[in-house]
């Protein structure tokens, strides 16, 4: 039986990443993939649906230009687009597979026998086994340690028969023959918000959106998630809001669907296709964790997990098989921690309070940290600055105003970064320094003492840093439309209340 320090179960974005960390530290790793290396972060997920993102908005700037001139809109044919897309993922597969079979097949060197990639089903048949078995192949290995990263899938919602080709999850959606003339999408949080946009701006295809609560994006800021539904109506997407969808099915080869109102309202609505997008749920069946000696809840089966610990010493479990903090750099993160944990000194517990996330919209959105409705629920007293992107040069040259930024600060003197959210072009750039900030405890008097390019659009970001110092070079109280700057505590807010 051969024997291994590391068995890794599952190839995508988490699993890979702690089997390249465990490499680092000399490790003997197995590393034992079903499918396709890569996952979930690759064929039908965020690469895939971040390059028919790009597509679409490389199309609807364009036509912005050519209706500003008068002109016909450009079209691509979606053969075009799924080229694109295709050549896209070939790109990135080919890159971890070659990769893989360079490091399996180094003679020489550090790296020489320490790496291994199987291809199969892998689950537990003892303590420290691993089954691998496919068609013509079983094995049996030993593992000190190992780590699941089995990925996840779209969620199925009873009632709603999705056959891939009429009514379809984010994963068929890929499989597209021809781009619908019309699509309703069920589920208004961030997935289906970015498949909203990547239609709508392709042009071409009707859009529906079925939200069950008063707004999109109901986890952020009012002023996020409106000025995003805002853009996705202007260029005619029809968003049912606090609808509840009472019956969808195919007729005659289009799919028809009821909503009701809460004001007793109903609506039959059809269109070609339909894309269920109401989240993911963890693979994590059939890997026989109890054999192992891996509690299991008894309702839902799965191993109860504090962090990424399991209740055996010697497994983890990292990305979206958590079921929680389903992201690409959430789970390489965890992969590698997980790792440098067992075989490195010094590894404390996973702090999330910098992550950055980055909403594929129109225009994008991305953020770090808390924003002021989570500041309001834990009744966090806060500052928070505010800018509209038409006070900031570079957006004005790029002709891209829509958006703003705004920071969080600790009401106190030292004004320590809470979190920003920045909405609008190069959204996801503008970040990093605030996340940077957030995880050394820095004032926001250095942010706004930086010597910014110019023009660019981090110098908003600075602006906002100035205006919480008071020191600001456009003025809140002369451009409020514009510019907000003021104070949130719990005090304040029953005062209001009252």
């Amino acid at each position: 039986m051969e024997r291994y320090d590391l068995c890794v179960i599952g190839g995508g974005p988490a699993g890979y990443a702690a089997a390249m960390r465990a490499l680092d530290h000399n490790k003997r790793v197995l590393l034992v993939e079903r499918d396709r290396i890569g996952g979930t972060g690759i064929y039908n997920g965020a690469l895939a649906s971040k390059t028919l993102w790009e597509i679409a908005q490389r199309v609807s700037s364009t036509n912005e230009l050519m209706r500003e001139r008068g002109r016909e809109p450009f079209r691509l044919s979606w053969e075009e687009v799924q080229r694109t897309l295709h050549e896209a993922v070939f790109e990135r597969k080919y890159l971890h597979t070659c990769h893989l079979q360079m490091l399996a097949s180094q003679n020489d060197g550090p790296l020489k026998g320490l790496f291994r990639h199987e291809r199969g089903h892998a689950s537990m048949s003892g303590e420290h086994t691993v089954l691998i078995q496919r068609n013509g192949f079983r094995e049996e290995v030993h593992a000190e340690h190992i780590i699941v990263a089995t990925g996840s899938r779209p969620r199925q919602v009873a009632g709603i028969p999705v056959d891939e080709k009429h009514i379809l999850t984010s994963d068929g959606v890929f499989n597209l023959d021809e781009q619908p003339r019309s699509i309703v999408i069920i589920g208004a949080g961030v997935i289906g918000c970015e498949f909203a946009t990547i239609f709508t701006n392709l042009g071409g295809t009707r859009v529906h959106l079925i939200d069950r609560a008063e707004r999109i994006l109901p986890f952020e800021d009012a002023d996020v998630s409106e000025l995003i539904a805002r853009n996705l109506e202007r260029k005619g997407v029809v968003i049912h809001r606090q609808a509840k969808l009472e019956k969808i099915h195919v007729v005659d080869g289009q799919v028809e669907y009821l909503l009701s109102y809460p004001d007793g309202r109903t609506e039959t609505v059809q269109v070609e296709k339909a894309l269920l997008s109401v989240g993911r749920v963890p693979n994590i069946e059939e890997l026989g964790l109890d054999k192992a000696g891996v509690l299991l809840d008894p309702a839902s089966q799965a191993p109860r997990i504090t962090g990424t610990s399991t209740s055996a010493p010697h497994i983890h479990v990292v990305g979206d098989a958590t079921g929680s903090n389903m992201l690409v750099n959430l789970g390489e993160m965890q992969g590698r921690h997980v790792v440098s944990s067992i075989w490195g000194s010094g590894q404390g517990a996973l702090q999330y309070d910098n992550v950055s996330t980055i909403m594929f919209l129109d225009p994008e959105v991305a953020g770090v940290g808390l924003n002021e409705q989570s500041c309001r629920k834990q009744g966090i007293p806060y500052r928070v600055a505010r800018i509209d992107y038409s006070c900031i040069a570079r957006a004005i040259a790029m002709r891209r105003t829509k958006g703003f930024f705004k920071l969080l600060v600790t009401n106190d003197d030292e004004m320590r970064v809470l979190g920003m959210r920045a909405v609008g072009e190069h959204a996801s750039s503008a970040i990093q320094a605030v996340a940077l900030m957030i995880q050394l405890g820095t004032p926001i008097n250095e942010l706004a003492c930086l010597v910014h390019p110019h023009p660019s659009i981090t110098e908003g970001v600075q602006e906002c840093a100035r205006m919480l110092l008071g020191r600001s070079i456009f003025k809140p109280s002369v451009f409020a439309d514009r510019m907000q700057c003021y104070t949130w505590t719990p005090e304040l807010a029953d005062l209001v209340a009252a």
